[in-house]
């Protein structure tokens, strides 16, 4: 199995490329607006456009990539958003003016959405059930390093105000992505799903050890996918509702427990909780993505171990306590408000990384029959962008209607509400085939089983 398993790690990492980009572009905007908008004279509205014009293109491409994912397969859907990525961070780095910058964040945006999700689909149709979490989960912390690889070549271009470096880099990985896809083959279930066997063989013969379990496996797809139905209208079918809300639930209350307030307002928040410095509110911003790095990749070597829902559990039990406290640094004028909201917020992110940041996206790609899968982790991707666009838009309108410590505790509240879902209606997926899986969240919603 030795080989099966470094071709399987190969065709990850590659695909991982995607969240690099991924991060790095969520990131940068954070250094990069500060020079922006002094070069281009630009006032609160169009800095907030410029700000969210990656997010109007990734909804974009979350609402399309479904289609593309299901009719071009996985691998082309990952190349295209390669491509997409480099020709975008070539624009934004050329731009004459801020409306061709947002054309370049827009066009970034749209590889954004097709990878966020396109990427961990791949990953989990290739991987043997028993290293999928792990694999899938590499996906989101090669996407926190691409956060802190962003805060670091802004700190690092700060002196020089080269706002269009920090966006042109991008195009390495971009063109690595490129390069490295058309190296990978196809996913299995999608060539078996479009009635190419011979080739779906091929790469499961890449997977597995012999020959005899890759003809196995082909067999037991081949009868998964006879089970299945297919249509738009499937998505609306009985068994098929519980699955899309879960997803759609858990992309939401991903986004409005405040997550993205931190990676694209940092040191803002450091700022309004006494870091007066901007050096000093940048350094503090690295420390967070530097948190957020360390405990992703502990997350990874737990996620097959303990399972998906203990994480997602201890994840917003931890999310919500910190959102209190932080809310508390806000209201009180001692002396160690600072550090107490710096703690806080670390330990937000920490607590966030450890579950509800890769769950989910192991969780969307693990749920969905492989009939609609597609278009199912496209609508739920679509609605984590939607939920990311709407809370990076009204942040600082909250902070001003309710305050520091309104706003936080108004995420913490909210995030109650996703343990108590969590708790509720969100499955186990550890080692588990897509059958007992779905059987599982039937049963939780009290669904009537598929007809056969």
């Amino acid at each position: 199995m030795r080989e099966g398993k470094n071709f399987v790690y190969m065709a990850a990492l590659t695909t991982s490329i995607g969240s690099l980009l991924f991060g790095y572009d969520t990131g940068v905007i954070s250094g990069a607006i500060l020079f922006v908008k002094k070069q281009f004279l630009l006032d609160s509205a169009a800095e907030g456009i410029v700000v969210s014009s990656v997010l109007i293109g990734a909804l974009l491409g979350a609402a399309s990539g479904g289609l593309l994912a299901d009719k071009l397969g996985r691998r082309k859907s990952i190349i295209i958003a390669g491509m997409l990525f480099t020709i975008g961070a070539l624009v934004a780095a050329v731009a004459p003016d801020s409306a061709l910058l947002v054309a370049g964040r827009v066009i970034t945006g749209l590889g954004v959405g097709l990878a966020s999700f396109t990427s961990p689909l791949y990953i989990s149709e290739i991987s043997p059930s028993n290293i999928r979490g792990k694999l899938v989960s590499l996906a989101q912390f090669i996407l926190t390093i691409g956060i802190v690889v962003a805060y670091l070549i802004d700190f690092a271009l700060a002196p020089s105000s080269n706002w269009r470096a920090m966006f042109g880099l991008a195009m390495i990985p971009g063109l690595a992505l490129v390069i490295g896809m058309s190296l990978m083959p196809e996913s299995p279930r999608w060539l078996i799903d479009k009635g190419k066997y011979d080739q779906a063989l091929l790469v499961l013969q890449e997977i597995h050890e012999t020959k005899e379990q890759a003809l196995a496996h082909v067999d037991k797809i081949k009868k998964e996918l006879a089970e299945e139905k297919t249509g738009w209208h499937e998505l609306l079918a009985p068994d098929v509702k519980p699955m899309l809300v879960i997803g759609a639930l858990l992309a939401i209350f991903q986004q409005v427990t405040g997550i993205n307030t931190v990676i694209y307002y940092a040191p803002t928040i450091f700022q309004m909780a006494g870091f007066v410095s901007a050096s000093a509110a940048i350094f503090a911003t690295v420390g967070v993505g530097a948190v957020n790095v360390a405990v992703t990749f502990v997350a990874l070597s737990l996620i097959d171990k303990l399972g998906r829902r203990p994480l997602l559990i201890l994840s917003l039990s931890g999310m919500v306590a910190s959102l209190v406290v932080l809310a508390f640094a806000f209201s009180s004028r001692f002396s160690f408000t600072g550090p107490l909201a710096a703690f806080s917020l670390m330990a937000y992110v920490g607590f966030f990384a450890i579950g509800l940041g890769p769950v989910f996206w192991l969780l969307i790609s693990e749920i969905y029959p492989l009939s609609i899968r597609g278009l199912a982790t496209s609508m739920a991707a679509l609605t984590n962008w939607a939920s990311n666009f709407v809370v990076a838009l009204t942040f600082l309108l909250l902070i001003a209607a309710l305050g520091s410590t309104g706003t936080f505790l108004l995420y913490a509240v909210l995030g109650v509400a996703a343990l108590l879902f969590v708790m509720k209606y969100v499955p186990e997926t550890k080692d588990l085939s897509l059958e007992v899986i779905q059987q599982d969240i039937m049963n939780r919603f009290g669904a009537k089983p598929k007809k056969r």
